[in-house]
Order: structure tokens, then C-alpha cells, then sequence
């Protein structure tokens, strides 16, 4: 070692005394989010200055993990993101103020974000190892929270597993740039075939990936306790975070029957080196004015609160509905006149949450809210148009519950599937009516399919009885689509990155199969539109998530082509309503951490407002009675060659979602003669109205005058007696046909008895 590289490395270490001590942190850290320690090195005369760089974008001051505390062996389940908790209604003020008070008292403490081997923010190239069985099982794959095939040795498997069963293997990470390491998040193998995880591990410290120091507890090198099972994550804090560019983890024990397999995140601060070219470079963030943190049910009420008294013109916050456990499903409405609907504007929705661990959506969702609102008060004619022409519905969260519970773990340690399911364990993704199959049976067993219903097929008795296997938020749903004629919607997930379109179920239940819709080129534009305009799907060079390239399909994918899904949102929408849902996969991490937030926030922005545009494609209008002038409801809008139909709103209004063409659309009405026009869809993101007014039949208007006890007025009984005429003629044809037949049997009779 040269003796400026000794000189350096005893800086760091003074460095990582001063921090362990935490002695100027109280001064300084509360304030800003960079602090800078002179160092001196021993004789000479020149300082360096090495800065701490927090890797928070967020704004709100943030309640850290205890980096700090010694363990002899570091096995604790801390919270990683946790924020203050802020007061749920005006009754708290009092409690607040006080919590308030006894937290400035307390020490702020550094929080290490990970470096990002779960968000992909780590490249391949930074990950190296001892030795891989396969290159399915290579460095790459021993990222915390990736998923495996489901093939048994499939290329993507689910861990970094060692070659060798011994105490010599490892597995190295390059920060690239020098970093205060404060722990280890370790997770077993992802595999339906094995069972593989390491029990204890060692973790190794290098500035120049040949030197390595171990790290030490006391006098001993520190040993770290790792899982007891596949998919747990487990935090390992070290005992003194220290300052260097390279980590490795090095597996002591293991499962018994396994072998040496891993997935882990990395914790630690960069630290700012003026000897390194690259330390000026900084993640990117965003420069929207945003709440970006993780906020818990009480906070997302307050946010959702403070965005109404923002903009209280433009918005308003309402319940559709309780969870199992009473926590209200919130929704924010954002209209130029909230709380009602507009004659001829289209109705739109954001749901997210439906998955409680996937949290990515649920902070996309409010951040739009903020943003939408500011962007409003600015001026901004993008949003103007938006929040004048649409009423947008943005539900946060449908399932808190599960939220709540993924929340306590943390971001790092909710694991994958911490939080997925409903308080009663319910699967809320396919928790809705399957009413694909009982239209696919009906054409099945019909004798004319074209008489077959291909829309607002009824929700079946058995799904409306007490005992059904029917969650509360589930029932809140449907019965809010019931009560507003949305027109398109997303729902918002995290795990992956690609836009799905339906059908989500297959025919015949094959678990994978391309089902498409009646209206398949326009959900294939839809789900084009959010992919492409989403910096992360759109960049060619993107790493795969776990183990499917959905970069071959430009990131869309038919939902039953994925796999099966019977009872889907987005399928119950499509046939028991007039909504075109598509599902919006965010992110590979379901739940980043804080830090990550901005930049996730700058990826969806754009996809999130273009989509929410394209509610004004195809045509539009307002089916009325000729006679009255009132609006008709349930007329029934036919577009040829497309064999799914839509009806209008209770005022008559109706919304079809059409690519650029020309159609011809026939709307008719229980009582009404029906009519049709022929509409033209241009290429500009703006609907054609096509109104229709329609004529009462005879008949209806005689049971209409009737039940009001009218007289019969001569221009209708004129007509009336016109139809009667037509129709008696055609029974009596259809009789003499009828008594022709059986002549002509009776005389064939005849002859071959004779």
C-alpha cells in the first residue's frame, strides 16, 4: 500500500469514528442533507473534505434507522423508512405538538438508503462472486426480491448460488463510489424446486477490491445472522458503519439440506471524494415540489386534506367504502365542478393499492394529486384542459389494510409478498365476478350468438350472497362503478414493468393464452401509449425484472398471453360496465425505498397524464328523446364490426373509445325506433360528437299516455291503427302459409296410400 492510499484510509476510518459518534451530526444534519468534515492527514499540511451525501430527494424530515447501535449479532427487523407520524384529525393538534417537541429532542440519525440491487439502480457489471453453479444462479441474480422461472434450472433462476459449499465463497458488490456501508438485507433462494439459504455470513470491506478487511466486533470479526427461511428478509446492521467502496458477503453457514444461495440489498450514504472524477454526479431527483415519502393511512388522509385546501375549487376527497378492518377508502376527485357530473364529460380513474405491498402506485397516485393541483394554480393549460374537460377519481389505496401491515416491515423488509392479500387473506386481483366464462358459455350453447349479451352481463347470484367469498373493498368497488359511468381507468400495480391489457382470463382455462377483446387494437394503443411514454420501459437497454423480457412485446402484453387471472378488475369492468381498464406494472421493486420515490415519480409522470388523455379519442354524445328533448338511459350504442356494445348515462350521455376511422353506429332503446349515423374518428386527440335523437314507438307512447290517463291523440291512434293493419296482415300471411303446409302434407298423405 502506498503511503498517500495509508494516509486516506486512516482519514476514512477517523472519518467513520466521527460518524459512529454522531457528535456534529446533531448540529448540522437536522437542516441540510449534505454535511462536510474537514479531515487532516498526518504530516502534511493540506485537508481533505469528505462529504456524506443522504441520497434523500424527499422534503419531510425522515425518522432514521438506528445504523448506529453496536450488535454482536445483527438480526433486527427495523423499519427503514419510517416517517413522524402526523395526527389524524383537528382533535389530535395537542398529542402532535408534544410529539413534536420530544422529537426534536432526539439525535438525528443518519439514514442509509440501499444501493439498489432490488430498484436495478446497481448495474450487472457492479456484481461479481467466489464462484456461481450456473449462470442462471450467477452475482447478477443474488439481488434482494428477484423472482425465478418456474422451470426447474431455468436461465433465470431466483438467488446467487455458490459453485462450492464452503466458507470461502462471496459475493461482491462495487458502490462505485466511496460509501458509508451501514448493513445487509439478506433473503434466501426464490424457488418452487429448492430450498436454499445461508444461516450466518461475515461481511468483507475494500477500497481497491484486493485488500480486505473484515468487518470487526470488538476484538472478533463480527458474525451476522441471515434467514431461517426462503423469503424472509433479514437485517443485519453493522457494528460500526464504515466508509469504503466495495462490500462483500461472505456465507459462513447455510441450510442444511441447501446450499450456498443469496439475494441481498446493500445499505449505505454515499460519500462525496474529491480524488474521485465521478463524485459530482448525482442521482437524479425531480424538481416537482412533492410530499415524497411513504405515508401510512393517517398521513395519506392528512395529505389528501391538505390538497382539498389547496385547491378547494377543483377537488374534493369522498369514501366509497370501509376495509375489513374500518380504515375508508378515500378518493380524491379533481373536476372544475367537484362532486357532479357533467353532461357529454367523461369520467375517469387511477386505482391503487389494490396489492397492500406493492406501495409504488398509492405515492404515484398522491403525488399526481399534489402535482395536478399546483400545475392548476399555475396556469398550466395541459392541466386546465385535464381538470376542465374530465372528472378524474384517484383512489390511493383499496387495499390499507394490507398497506398497514407491509408498512410496519419497510420498504426493505415487507419482503414479496408482506402485505399482498386483504385483512381476511383474499387476493383482491381476483376477487370480482368472472364473467368472461358465463358469456363464452352462453355463445357456446347458443343457437344465434349474435343474441348473446356482450356487455353489462349481470353479476351472478351466487356472487351477491352473504357467505360469498367477497371482500369489503371488492364490494366497494363494484358498487362505486356502478354509481359513476367511468369511461377508462388503470390499475396500478408494482413487481414488474410492463402495461397489460384484457382479457386477463383465458378461454378454457389454460394458464396461458392470447385472449383478446372486441376492442383489442384499441387497448393495444392504450397500453402502447403508457409504455412508451415511461422512461424506464421505453429505455432499450433496461435490465429484465426477474425472468421475462417483455421488451420482445415493446412492454404490452395481452393479460391472459402473462398468465390467467379469472375475476379481474379489469375484466369485470370491460363486460359489466362501460370502462376500459388496463393494468399499469410501475416498477421492479414493489416497494421502494423513500429515496427512490422522485425518480419513480419522473418516470410515470408523463405516462400518467398522456394516458388520462386519451379519454377524449373516439366519439361522443347525448342519445334524446325527439319528442322531449330528454336524455334516454341505457340506450344501447352499436358500432359495426364491433362486437362489444356500450349504453348511455342516466342524462343520455355516452362516451365510445374508438381508434381513428370511420364507423357506423346504430343506437336503439327499449320503446324507441332506433337510428344510426355514420361518425368519423379523426387522428387528434379529440372525441366527434355524434348525438342521436330517437322516435318512440306507437306502442310505448299509447302505454305511456294510458298510464297518465291522457287522451288518445288522433295522429297516434291514426298510426296506431296503421300498425295494427301491418300486423294483421302479417299474421294472417303467416297462418295461410302455415294452413298451405299442412294441405300440401295431408295430400302427400293421401297418394301414398293410394
Amino acid at each position: 500500500m502506498q503511503p498517500t492510499e495509508r494516509k486516506m484510509e486512516k482519514s476514512l476510518c477517523t472519518l467513520a469514528a466521527v460518524i459512529f459518534l454522531g457528535g456534529f451530526l446533531e448540529a448540522v444534519l437536522t437542516d441540510y442533507t449534505t454535511t462536510e468534515v474537514n479531515l487532516s492527514l498526518n504530516n502534511t499540511s493540506t485537508a481533505a473534505s469528505v462529504t456524506v451525501q443522504l441520497q434523500n430527494h424527499s422534503t419531510a424530515t425522515t425518522t432514521p434507522i438506528a445504523a448506529q447501535k453496536f450488535h454482536t449479532t445483527t438480526v433486527t427487523k427495523t423499519t427503514l423508512h419510517r416517517k413522524n407520524i402526523s395526527r389524524e384529525s383537528e382533535e389530535e393538534n395537542n398529542k402532535e405538538k408534544e410529539d413534536a417537541s420530544k422529537t426534536e429532542e432526539k439525535k438525528t440519525q443518519l439514514d442509509c438508503p440501499p444501493l439498489g440491487l432490488e430498484s436495478l439502480r446497481v448495474d450487472d457489471s457492479q456484481i461479481r462472486a467466489s464462484s456461481s453453479q450456473r449462470s442462471g444462479l450467477g452475482p447478477h441474480r443474488g439481488r434482494l426480491n428477484i423472482q425465478s422461472g418456474i422451470a426447474d434450472g431455468d436461465q433465470y433462476d431466483g438467488a446467487w448460488c455458490a459453485e462450492y459449499k464452503d466458507k470461502h465463497q462471496w459475493l461482491e458488490v462495487d458502490a462505485i463510489y466511496l460509501t458509508l456501508f451501514t448493513g445487509v438485507v439478506l433473503q434466501g433462494r426464490n424457488s418452487i424446486w429448492s430450498w436454499d439459504w445461508v444461516h450466518t455470513y461475515k461481511v468483507q470491506l475494500s477500497n481497491d477490491s484486493v485488500t480486505w478487511k473484515t468487518c470487526m466486533n470488538g476484538t472478533a470479526e463480527a458474525i451476522f445472522e441471515g434467514n431461517q427461511n426462503p423469503e424472509t428478509p433479514v437485517l443485519g446492521l453493522l457494528p460500526v458503519p464504515t466508509v469504503a467502496r466495495f462490500i462483500r458477503i461472505n456465507p459462513q453457514t447455510w441450510y442444511i439440506n441447501g446450499t450456498v444461495c443469496l439475494r441481498a440489498e446493500i445499505l449505505g450514504c454515499r460519500v462525496d471524494d474529491p480524488d474521485d472524477i465521478y463524485s459530482s454526479e448525482q442521482d437524479l431527483g425531480s424538481n416537482d415540489p412533492l410530499d415524497f415519502r411513504h405515508h401510512n393511512y393517517k398521513e395519506m388522509r392528512k395529505l389528501m386534506k391538505s390538497v382539498t385546501e389547496e385547491c378547494p375549487n377543483i377537488t374534493r376527497v369522498y369514501t366509497i367504502g370501509k376495509s375489513y378492518s374500518g380504515l375508508k377508502l378515500y378518493v380524491m376527485e379533481i373536476s372544475d365542478n367537484p362532486g357532479k357530473h357533467e353532461l357529454g364529460e367523461p369520467e375517469f380513474r387511477y386505482v391503487a393499492g389494490m396489492h397492500g405491498n406493492e406501495a409504488l402506485g398509492r405515492e404515484i397516485v398522491l403525488n399526481l394529486m399534489q402535482y395536478m393541483c399546483k400545475e392548476y394554480k399555475k396556469g398550466n393549460q395541459r392541466i386546465v384542459r385535464l381538470v376542465t374537460d374530465t372528472r378524474i377519481h384517484l383512489l390511493p389505496s383499496m387495499n390499507p389494510d394490507g398497506y398497514e401491515e407491509a408498512y410496519k416491515k419497510g420498504s426493505e423488509l415487507a419482503g414479496w409478498a408482506e402485505g399482498r392479500y386483504s385483512f381476511e387473506g383474499i387476493d383482491l386481483n381476483s376477487n370480482f365476478p368472472d364473467l368472461n366464462n358465463i358469456m363464452w358459455d352462453a355463445e357456446e350453447t347458443a343457437t344465434d350468438k349474435s343474441k348473446v349479451s356482450n356487455h353489462y352481463i349481470p353479476i351472478p347470484e351466487y356472487y351477491t350472497q352473504e357467505d360469498a367469498m367477497v371482500s369489503p373493498e371488492t364490494r366497494a368497488v363494484i358498487s362505486w362503478m356502478q354509481d359513476i359511468p367511468f369511461v377508462l381507468s388503470a390499475n396500478l400495480h408494482g413487481g414488474e414493468l410492463v402495461v397489460t391489457y384484457p382479457f386477463d382470463c383465458t378461454r378454457d382455462w389454460a394458464p396461458q393464452e392470447d385472449t383478446p377483446t372486441a376492442d383489442n387494437a384499441f387497448f393495444r394503443w392504450l397500453a402502447t401509449v403508457y409504455a412508451s411514454t415511461n422512461l424506464v420501459m421505453s429505455n432499450p437497454n433496461r435490465r429484465l425484472c426477474h425472468y421475462e423480457d417483455f421488451q420482445a412485446h415493446n412492454n404490452i402484453i395481452n393479460g391472459g398471453a402473462w398468465h390467467t387471472v379469472p375475476g379481474s378488475m379489469n375484466d369485470f369492468s370491460y363486460m359489466h360496465t362501460n370502462c376500459f381498464e388496463v393494468t399499469v406494472e410501475l416498477s421492479c421493486d414493489k416497494f421502494p425505498h423513500v429515496s427512490e420515490l422522485p425518480i419513480e415519480w419522473e418516470n410515470n409522470k408523463e405516462s400518467l397524464l398522456v394516458y388520462m388523455e386519451q379519454i377524449h379519442r373516439g366519439i361522443k354524445g347525448v342519445v334524446r328523446d325527439k319528442m322531449t328533448k330528454q336524455g334516454i338511459t341505457d340506450a344501447i350504442i352499436k358500432v359495426e364490426d364491433h362486437d362489444h356494445d356500450i349504453r348511455t348515462a342516466a342524462d343520455g350521455d355516452y362516451w365510445r373509445l374508438l381508434n381513428p376511422g370511420e364507423y357506423k353506429v346504430v343506437v336503439w332503446a327499449e320503446g324507441y325506433f332506433p337510428s344510426m349515423r355514420r361518425c368519423h374518428v379523426g387522428m387528434e386527440p379529440r372525441a366527434t360528437i355524434c348525438d342521436f335523437t330517437l322516435n318512440k314507438t306507437p306502442l310505448q307512447r299509447l302505454k305511456e299516455i294510458r298510464a297518465k290517463g291522457l287522451k288518445i291523440p288522433q295522429d297516434l291512434q291514426l298510426r296506431l291503427r296503421a300498425l295494427r293493419l301491418r300486423k294483421l296482415r302479417a299474421t294472417t300471411k303467416v297462418i295461410n302459409q302455415r294452413r298451405e303446409g299442412q294441405r300440401r302434407l295431408q295430400e302427400a298423405r293421401k297418394a301414398r296410400g293410394v
